[in-house]
């Protein structure tokens, strides 16, 4: 392993990730959940994903921007889990620099992605509850690419302007990584490098890629309840409800927990707290949201139960 101590200057080439200890008797355990999770998670959003292709009753803007956040979410986990499980078994926690910089690249898209694409579905459910005469016309199938299509373009641009910074960095204070993936701030005080720049940028795409669309959601969202409060009926305000309920929830939660992970460090820095957070947003979330979606939206329940009504008469038939 080539390895490097700050005092004698030499650069390091591989950081380990010291996960969550070394303990022999909790690998066993922590690859098993880790890996029902991921499966699980898997699991969901490709249900999702699925449903939403094959049921024509699905394709709005609403269950089109659903299809794309089950997706992405397949595609954020698997930033991390498989090199995390794999570090498990084998019991192998070293990674290059370079590789370090790539999983926190693409962790960085997926996260920037996932706030930009809530905000776009949090603007649909605005125009939906507040515009329903002109929501056909403002949300059309255009609109919708364009917002998905933005939301991955604008974020890929952001993080890899930060990315570029983070090549040319150089690392010699240590090698380790109290972390159980590569991120941004462990990885940063690690540098022997000035790294004013690059946290000045991390700092902007932050707020563009962050802050702004929790604003952005958060005054859709104010709009949306002064929209529903305003309705007589109550079944009426029931019904505008239930179409954003889902939503509402897993944006709720996705945001409490950022939260928890970005803001509780700053008053208590925990590290083992930070990382139990972390595993909050990295992992559980993309494994939760399928579950809220499937439970609470009637048309998805609806959708899965007819697929699997035609399963169970294709299987019958066949044993026919």
């Amino acid at each position: 392993m080539e390895k490097a101590e700050g005092r004698n200057g030499t650069l390091i080439v591989e950081f380990i990730l010291l996960g969550f200890g070394n303990d022999p008797e909790l690998q066993p355990l922590l690859f098993f959940v880790f890996l029902v999770i991921y499966l699980v998670t898997l699991s969901g959003n490709l249900l999702i994903l699925v449903l939403v292709m094959a049921d024509q009753h699905l394709h709005t803007p609403m269950y089109f921007f659903l299809g794309n956040l089950a997706c992405l979410e397949i595609c954020y986990t698997s930033t991390i889990l498989p090199r995390f499980l794999t570090s498990l078994l084998t019991g192998n926690r070293s990674v290059s620099v370079k590789g370090c910089i790539v999983q926190l690249y693409f962790f960085a898209v997926m996260g920037t992605t996932e706030n930009l694409l809530l905000t776009a579905m949090s603007y649909d459910r605005y125009l939906a509850i507040c515009h329903p005469l002109r929501y056909a016309a403002l949300m059309n199938s255009r609109v919708c690419m364009k917002l998905v299509a933005g939301s991955w373009i604008s974020s890929c641009l952001g993080i890899t302007i930060v990315n570029n910074f983070l090549f040319r960095l150089t690392f010699c204070h240590s090698n380790e990584i109290d972390h159980f993936f590569c991120e941004f701030v462990p990885m940063i005080e690690l540098s022997c490098s000035d790294t004013q720049i690059v946290q000045l940028l991390g700092f902007v795409v932050a707020v563009l890629g962050a802050l702004v669309p929790f604003l952005l959601t958060l005054v859709s969202y104010v709009c949306i309840i002064s929209a529903i409060l305003k309705i007589p009926s109550n079944i009426g305000r029931q019904k505008a409800f239930s179409t954003c309920s889902s939503h509402l929830i897993v944006v709720t939660l996705y945001y409490v927990i950022v939260i928890a992970v970005y803001l509780v460090p700053i008053v208590s820095t925990g590290k083992v707290d930070q990382k139990i957070f972390s595993v909050f947003c990295t992992v559980l979330t993309p494994m939760v949201n399928p579950v809220i979606y499937c439970l609470r939206n009637k048309e998805v329940k609806e959708s899965l139960r007819k697929a699997i009504c035609k399963l169970v008469a294709l299987r019958n038939r066949h044993r026919i």
